[in-house]
């Protein structure tokens, strides 16, 4: 598939969510590196209308599972019920079984939840009743998540949050924006007029084509310092791993290529780096993950580290 059509589908999106759109840039980019994406930010921003957005645009399946604090594992994997005429137990899928699954403020969740769609995210998959099935290609989580200070809310653990690639947050609208918003349609009418640009088979072609995107000896170079300064412990309590090093360099890839580029620069990196750093490290001032606090430590790395 042409990567030219990148630019249109964020194009379709603006017409939805306006203003905002360096935020859909690293959302697309962020499902073009096959990676799960984290929303972080106060509930009726937008949220949940990017998610539904994104898999309208992209043709593909979706479900939506409101995570609160009395869902169980099988609400969301799905369960086995004992069919009489039949004389046998049939699975009934969940909604995890959807190629786009919006799991929404999943950190009110309990623990037993997370888990469940922690294998789910790493490996494409989910055990039920014994029986391993696999989830459908191509499979994304686009999870939403109140700030951690919000009463009823469980922290991800740090294991979880490191198997989302990206986390962003939309904030409030601009002035013009918010006036366009109040004086349009209704975000669901405009969502169920989209005409997708991209089908499964296409994505996972996109996708093939971000790992071909060519990396130079000395661009690694760059890569491999930024990891290191995130170890010294002058911003961070601890360092990337080489896993979010790896996801660092996947998401910059799918950047160049959502920039019509078949071969990484530097600003690739940079754009990407605090979105994938934000919710994965903690400041040594902070007890718990603060994203805010992490992205300021991010830009001054950033800032710090000769390209």
């Amino acid at each position: 598939m042409n990567p030219a059509l990148l630019p249109r589908l964020i194009d379709q999106l603006d017409t939805i969510i306006e203003g905002k759109r360096e935020q859909l840039e690293l959302a697309v980019c962020c499902l073009l590196a096959g990676g799960h994406l984290l929303i972080e930010d106060l509930p009726g921003v937008g949220k949940t209308t990017l998610a539904h957005a994104l898999a309208a645009a992209l043709g593909l399946r979706y479900a939506r599972a409101q995570f609160t604090a009395d869902l169980m594992p099988g609400d969301l994997l799905g369960v086995s019920v004992f069919d009489r005429n039949r004389s046998e137990f049939i699975f009934h899928p969940g909604p995890v079984f959807a190629q786009v699954l919006l799991a929404d403020e999943i950190n009110r969740a309990g623990p037993k939840v997370q888990s469940a769609l922690l294998e789910a995210m790493e490996e494409r998959q989910v055990s039920v009743d014994g029986q391993t099935r696999a989830l459908p290609t191509p499979f994304f989580v686009i999870a939403t998540q109140n700030p951690f200070d919000q009463l009823g809310t469980y922290a991800l653990p740090e294991s979880q949050l490191d198997r989302f690639l990206l986390c962003i947050s939309l904030g409030y609208p601009s002035r013009a924006a918010e006036r366009a918003l109040l004086e349009g349609r209704d975000r669901r009418e405009l969502i169920a007029e989209l005409q997708p640009l991209v089908d499964a088979g296409s994505l996972l072609q996109l996708q093939r084509q971000v790992q071909t995107v060519h990396a130079a000896p000395a661009l690694l170079d760059y890569v491999q310092d930024l990891l290191l300064h995130t170890r010294n412990g002058r911003w961070f309590a601890e360092g990337l791993s080489p896993r979010a090093g790896l996801a660092l360099l996947r998401a910059a890839r799918a950047w160049a290529l959502l920039q019509q580029r078949d071969y990484l620069i530097p600003d690739d990196v940079q754009r990407v780096f605090p979105a994938v750093v934000g919710h994965r490290l903690r400041t040594v001032d902070s007890p718990v993950v603060n994203r805010s606090a992490s992205l300021q430590a991010a830009q001054a790395l950033l800032e710090q580290v000769a390209v």
